[in-house]
């Protein structure tokens, strides 16, 4: 049940940067370096998650909460 939640908050946050950059990037008008940064947060966070799901993998933790439902 964890794993899911983990899963669910960080592609949730993903999204969160994402919608975030596309507003400073229509409201700055591409001047400005708060899109970058919002992008980079989000490629960040992007390759936490997928190093993550791979450790969660390799300890067996993700597959069974996949194959178990939990």
């Amino acid at each position: 049940m964890y794993v899911k939640i983990v899963i669910v908050v960080f592609l949730l946050t993903i999204l969160y940067t994402l919608g975030s950059s596309f507003y400073f990037m229509v409201r700055d008008k591409g001047e400005g370096d708060r899109v970058l940064k919002r992008l980079s947060w989000r490629i960040g966070l992007s390759l936490l998650l997928l190093a993550l799901l791979y450790v969660m993998f390799l300890a067996g933790m993700a597959l069974s909460a996949l194959l178990l439902g939990a």
